[in-house]
């Protein structure tokens, strides 16, 4: 289990986690979610001992990770979204290296590497070195890097960037194994379709804050049952605000010249009225496409801008 209460981490005058708190528990993914920058690997970094926090609190399996540093970090396993590999070394001598320091020794070291080796794919592939891999195999490799100890409580921070779709659907196919053995698994991304896909439960993180917190409906909830309309073209920003809001009660969630964003119930039918409307402000519609409530549309109405911006 994590516990993490009011988590903040300061460098200088940069507050880059501002009082995060959350709990995760046996046999779940938890996942932080925000773009680049947001405090996600800080926080990561603050759970591992990797930095200390400038206030609040971090329990693992019980154990404080400021006071019984030691003690938190026999049972976590980390992987990090920079690769954390020796390019020299084949896969095997890479995974003996980290099982070794976690204390395997003899038959059960050479078990427990075999058994990563099947689980990422790279059995065949086992004795060449590194340096020969793909990006995939090496994002394989450095996840099984992780994992090789059988750690209960798994830290995976970005670990699909930049794979090719073979190799996350591994690294996923992985990551549930992971759970279902009743390990605690904090996953940090920005990619929306593997937190719908994997997460438990979530928390939206920007600039450092937790802006919101829960499953995946629970989250959706917060837009209610209405549609999300995304319009392309031409827009008088004020005008538009002033008669969509005046006229049709429409909620804005997104208004810049190029881009409105809207939330509203029964968007199809409501069409007719609002382009009427748009064109009486002086706006020139050139592309519209509608969705249901989503993490990127949540996302958008908390804070204002796509995930990945």
């Amino acid at each position: 289990m994590i516990e993490v209460k009011d988590l903040r981490k300061q460098y200088g005058d940069l507050v880059a986690v501002d009082g995060i708190s959350f709990t995760v528990r046996p046999g779940e993914v938890f996942g932080l979610l925000g773009p680049n920058g947001a405090g996600k690997s800080t926080t990561i970094a603050c759970i591992s001992g990797l930095r200390e926090p400038t206030a609040g609190s971090i329990r693992v399996l019980g154990h404080d990770v400021h006071t019984e540093g030691v003690a938190s970090r026999r049972e976590l396993g980390i992987v990090p979204q920079e690769l954390a590999l020796y390019e020299d070394l084949s896969a095997y001598e890479n995974l003996l290296y980290w099982a070794s320091l976690f204390g395997l020794r003899g038959a059960d070291l050479k078990k427990r590497i075999d058994e990563t080796l099947e689980r990422i794919g790279l059995r065949d592939r086992a004795r060449e070195p590194v340096s020969r891999y793909s990006g995939g195999m090496k994002r394989r490799l450095n996840f099984g890097c992780g994992i090789v100890h059988k750690p209960k409580v798994l830290l995976l921070d970005e670990p699909t960037v930049g794979v090719d779709p073979q190799s996350r659907e591994r690294l996923i196919e992985v990551i549930r194994e992971q759970t279902s053995d009743g390990t605690c698994v904090l996953y940090t991304t920005h990619y929306m379709e593997e937190a719908e896909e994997l997460c438990d439960r979530l928390a939206i993180v920007d600039h450092g804050k937790s802006i919101a917190e829960g499953t995946l409906e629970e989250l959706r909830g917060i837009l209610g049952e209405k549609d999300v309309l995304r319009l392309s073209g031409t827009f008088p920003v004020e005008d538009v605000r002033r008669q969509l809001t005046e006229m049709l009660g429409v909620e804005i969630v997104q208004a810049d010249h190029a881009l409105l964003r809207l939330a509203l119930a029964d968007a199809s039918q409501r069409l007719p009225e609002l382009f009427s409307v748009l064109s009486g402000a002086g706006a020139k519609v050139s592309e519209t496409t509608m969705s249901r409530p989503s993490l990127q549309s949540l996302f958008i109405k908390l804070t204002g801008k796509e995930l990945r911006e």
